[in-house]
């Protein structure tokens, strides 16, 4: 049995808006399950509801075997980080992090043990006694987690924690926060619209949807295996093929075919270019004329217009060398694994 389950879970607000859907998920001890989806998409909704801060209309969740409905907000042992730090200004870090054991009563001798401890943790242990005001964001952020650890719960919950910094220190503390986890070894429930974000600190990734589950799955399988087309396009970046003759030249050179298939894309990272007129041992080529060259240290994207629809192609570790001009002539190499197939209903054929 998962140590979270989440059964049916429905939340109305009104008489129309169904925040939450028929959602059902599971998450295992000490895992750290990323809830990944669009603005509105109810991710927040089904956290706030596991935290006990809104109730359900309808649905089940159970926490390590217990009716966790049951039971109020204050007593379901469950540590929340926020995305606005929620630190008070006036009270030093130490007793910012201590402020949710003095209601639990823990004894004075074990609350400075416990802060030291968890301030250690998140390398703030030589800052107990200064005010958050004087510290940076990712500092202040850190005491959130801190104080959230510090009670020993049963389960962590994070709402967009980083969205508050900027990018470079959103990097580092994804990392700082993915190593604490393991560290602490608490299931982790993470909110988070940051598709790089997900991928990189996940064990699994559940992509929700207008109040519904689109794909539960690894990193791995979210980005490589998206099993709709709406994962495959928020998660990393498609290229979709205009429908016609040439497409269908395209996918006759590769002796691909999808009955029911609506539309056909591929990954950016997949696909190659050569000179134009180049032959390609395994793949199909599509002649085309690049429009547009974006040059991104790491990579490269070229953007090339074909008769089945622009497409970007990706180029790893660009050289100076590879740069390319508009108005150039070029091949767009096509693998055959490299197309994927999605019915009327964005739903994946074959994969």
């Amino acid at each position: 049995m998962s140590y979270l389950t989440v059964s049916n879970a429905t939340k109305q607000f009104g008489q129309s808006f169904m925040a939450l859907n028929g959602v059902s998920v599971s998450v295992e001890r000490g895992e750290f399950f990323t809830l990944l989806g669009p603005s509105g998409c109810g991710k927040t909704t089904l956290l706030r509801a596991i935290a006990g801060f809104n109730d359900l209309s309808s649905g089940d969740i159970t926490l390590d075997g217990s009716n966790l409905r049951a039971v109020p907000p204050h007593q379901r042992d469950i540590g929340m980080v926020f995305q606005d730090y929620a630190v008070f200004p006036h009270l030093s870090v130490f007793d910012n992090v201590a402020f949710g054991l003095k209601p639990r009563k823990v004894p004075a001798a074990e609350i400075k043990t416990r802060v030291t401890h968890a301030l250690d943790a998140v390398r703030l242990g030589a800052m107990a006694e200064r005010l958050p005001a004087a510290m940076s964001g990712g500092q202040q952020q850190r005491i959130g987690l801190a104080r959230a650890m510090v009670i020993n719960p049963r389960l962590l919950l994070m709402d967009e924690p980083l969205s508050n910094l900027d990018a470079k220190l959103r990097i580092e503390l994804r990392e700082e926060i993915r190593d604490i986890q393991q560290q602490v070894d608490i299931a982790t429930i993470y909110v988070t619209h940051d598709q790089e974000e997900a991928l990189a600190i996940s064990d699994r990734i559940c992509v929700m949807n207008a109040g519904r589950i689109e794909q539960v799955g690894t990193p791995q399988e979210i980005y490589g295996n998206p099993q709709t087309r709406f994962v495959a396009e928020f998660v990393g970046t498609l290229n979709t093929f205009k429908p016609g003759e040439a497409l269908d030249a395209l996918l006759g050179q590769l002796g691909l075919s999808a009955p029911g298939a609506a539309s056909w894309a591929v990954r950016p990272e997949r696909l190659g270019l050569a000179e134009a007129g180049a032959a390609a041992d395994g793949a199909a080529i599509l002649p085309g004329t690049v429009t547009k060259y974006t040059y991104l240290g790491r990579e490269a994207h070229v953007q090339v217009e074909t008769p089945a629809g622009a497409i970007v192609v990706q180029l790893a570790n660009p050289g100076m060398a590879a740069t390319r001009e508009a108005g150039e002539a070029v091949s767009v190499l096509v693998p055959r694994d490299a197309p994927m197939a999605f019915g009327a209903d964005n739903a994946r054929i074959g994969g």
